[in-house]
């Protein structure tokens, strides 16, 4: 079988996607191109690979056959020619990147000038979403995510770890006092997480001798359903809220926030993993920007720098 890699790659990306124009849109060609490839592969494979249908494509089990072995013979191409074109120029080529958007904001905008200084010919897209990505599907090379990540298919590095914890505004804090006991919280304008409940549960430090796994249950007076809302609304001292410690340090830094009830309730660490599919993460660019991140997080690399 003569078969061509190109080929085989819109044959895959097809499938993932499930729609020739989806495929011709992302590869500006016309949907009547990517329409004869998969022809042409089909006829070189002496199969169907694929039904066609009014409801969409699906595969056929010769063409589930075929992407199993096609997707790696694509993946061996792209990290050879990944692995040829680092020996001669570094990291180079697009990464796709899934990521919330209070992290793309206050985590990757201010990395990406270091990384760009240390590897030149690296271009990143971000995907800023709250919602968790189909990988695969949306072409995505690294998603970073905190907690536990999901998926037995997919392959992930712990680059940091954060905390939670209170803070306010010294505007707010102005107007409304700054509590000096949990009992007084009742009395403040808490800022509450909408979309997850889990948030709203403030653990207590050890040294509030309080019993093991119990916390303080936060009543809103405002809720907001992400973490870039909220950190707003401490910010303009609409109240109380328990954020990211990785969000609020150069808020912190700045006096824009300060810390809040710092003894009473717990910054417990929760891992923040790069996440990457299988085939994508031995890739010099994949490695080079999960490096970076990692760097960056932990404070070996700061704005206007690059790493060593």
């Amino acid at each position: 079988m003569k078969l061509d890699l190109d080929d085989a790659a819109l044959f895959l990306r097809v499938a993932e996607l499930g729609s020739l124009s989806a495929v011709a849109r992302e590869r500006d060609m016309p949907v009547s191109q990517v329409s004869r490839t998969l022809v042409r592969l089909e006829a070189r494979c002496d199969a169907r690979l694929m039904h066609r249908s009014t409801h969409g494509l699906s595969l056929t089990d010769e063409g589930d056959t075929f992407a199993a072995h096609a997707r790696r013979l694509v993946d061996t191409r792209d990290e050879l020619a990944a692995a040829l074109r680092h020996s001669r120029s570094g990291p180079s080529g697009w990464v796709r990147l899934a990521v919330s958007p209070v992290l793309a904001e206050t985590v990757i905008a201010p990395s990406l000038p270091s990384l760009y200084e240390a590897f030149p010919q690296l271009q990143v897209e971000v995907l800023a979403d709250d919602r968790m990505s189909d990988m695969a599907r949306e072409g995505v090379d690294i998603a970073i995510r905190t907690g536990s990540p999901q998926g037995d298919n997919l392959v992930a590095r712990q680059i940091a770890e954060h905390g939670r914890q209170l803070c306010a505004s010294p505007a707010y804090l102005a107007r409304f006092g700054t509590p000096q006991h949990p009992d007084e919280l009742a009395a403040h304008r808490l800022i509450t997480s909408s979309a997850s409940p889990g948030l709203n549960r403030w653990p207590w430090d050890p040294r509030a001798q309080q019993p093991a796994g119990a916390f303080y249950l936060a009543k809103g007076h405002t809720r907001s359903d992400n973490s870039a809302l909220t950190m707003a609304l401490a910010l303009q001292g609409v109240g109380i809220a328990r954020l990211n410690d990785l969000l609020t340090r150069a808020h912190f830094a700045s006096g824009a926030l300060v810390p809040v009830l710092d003894t009473w309730f717990g910054r417990s660490r929760v891992p923040i993993y790069a996440v990457m599919l299988p085939e994508r993460h031995r890739l010099p660019k994949v490695r080079a920007c999960t490096d970076h991140w990692a760097r960056w997080l932990s404070g070996e690399v700061s704005a206007g720098s690059a790493p060593a």
